[in-house]
């Protein structure tokens, strides 16, 4: 997903008439407005390339439950496990925010995670780990992982 950072906030394009928009980390979920065409702004339907900043904003400030998606360009499980992560984050638009960190980018973030092995999977709920997973899945079981944590 062509998403830019600033300061926390992300900045997406109007799939309408393309202005960037800055949607705050708590409105990825929810539906907006464009600033310019006013047209509808669907929530972001896609894994989110989270850096460290990012990854604590959003995962601080999203009302819905996250799913992070912990990774590295040499895993051959990781690449498996990619459509499904994008078929999650697709299918769960509105109800969940997915991020994906890059480990070798951000070796900080999986070690807060204490991640020793990838894929690893963990999901948040209100900056919370309420679950964590290493291995390959399907998206059906992200899913579930998911709706468990807004119970």
């Amino acid at each position: 997903m062509a998403v830019q950072h600033q300061a926390g906030i992300l900045v997406l394009p109007c799939p309408s008439c393309g202005v960037k928009n800055r949607v705050p980390p708590e409105h990825l979920a929810d539906s907006g407005t464009c600033g310019a065409c006013k047209a509808a702004l669907p929530p972001v339907a896609a894994p989110i390339e989270a850096d460290p900043v990012s990854f604590d904003a959003i995962t601080r400030a999203a009302t819905v439950p996250v799913l992070v998606d912990f990774w590295a360009a040499w895993c051959g499980p990781c690449r498996m496990a990619a459509p499904e992560v994008e078929t999650t984050a697709r299918e769960m638009a509105g109800r969940a925010v997915v991020l994906k960190v890059d480990t070798e980018k951000h070796p900080d973030l999986a070690m807060r995670f204490g991640v020793q092995g990838i894929p690893n999977f963990v999901v948040l709920n209100r900056g919370r780990t309420v679950f964590q997973h290493a291995g390959l899945v399907g998206h059906a079981q992200m899913q579930q992982w998911l709706r468990q944590a807004r119970e």
